[in-house]
Formats: structure tokens, C-alpha cells, sequence
């Protein structure tokens, strides 16, 4: 399993609150039909002077599915244009890691 992180500001809470549910209503869902997708954590935290931070961890079965979501050159940023006018600014390259670890509590 490939983890791709990508970072995202935007400059207040409201802002932060319109991207958030961009992501759950239209982006996220588009990307569920990518061979080789297996879901995303999206992590959210309020920095200096009101602006949040977003955090997006992906995860893909392989290079070659990243590939079919981001282009030849998986490691550039796919930043959709809804995405483009409600963040401040956003990482323009991505950040790949191979999971050789991932631990969940058994349930009883």
C-alpha cells in the first residue's frame, strides 16, 4: 500500500468548513472509481491567525494506480478547480510512502 500526503490551507474556519464538504460530497466520492483506491484520512487543524491546515492521506494499491488518479507525474498535486478557489495555498508536489506498518485494536 502506497500513502500519498498532500497539504492544503485555508484562511479562516467558514472557508475551511465550505472545503471540508467539498471533499465529502464531490471530490472523495469521484476518485472511489480508481482501480487501486483505498480510501483517505483527511486531517484538520486551526494554525496562526485563524487559517486551517488539511492534511490528506490517500492511499493506493501501487504506483500505477496513483498514476491513473494523478497522471505520469504522480507526484505533482491534483488540485481540483473547487479546491484551487476555496484554499489560501496548497503543496504543488505530493509526498509517497510505502505502509509497512498499520495497527488496529482487535475488537472484543
Amino acid at each position: 500500500m502506497i500513502v500519498r500526503i498532500w497539504r492544503g490551507w485555508a484562511v479562516n474556519s467558514a472557508t475551511a468548513d465550505l472545503y471540508e464538504e467539498f471533499l465529502r460530497a464531490t471530490f472523495l466520492p469521484s476518485i472511489h472509481s480508481i482501480k487501486g483506491y483505498h480510501g483517505a484520512s483527511v486531517l484538520r487543524r486551526t494554525i496562526a491567525a485563524g487559517q486551517v491546515e488539511f492534511t490528506t492521506l490517500t492511499r493506493f494499491e501501487s504506483l500505477e494506480s496513483i498514476r491513473a488518479f494523478a497522471g505520469d507525474d504522480y507526484e505533482a498535486a491534483h488540485v481540483a478547480p473547487r479546491a484551487r478557489e476555496l484554499l489560501l495555498r496548497f503543496d504543488a508536489r505530493c509526498e509517497h510512502f510505502e505502509c509497512v506498518v498499520e495497527d488496529r485494536p482487535s475488537r472484543e
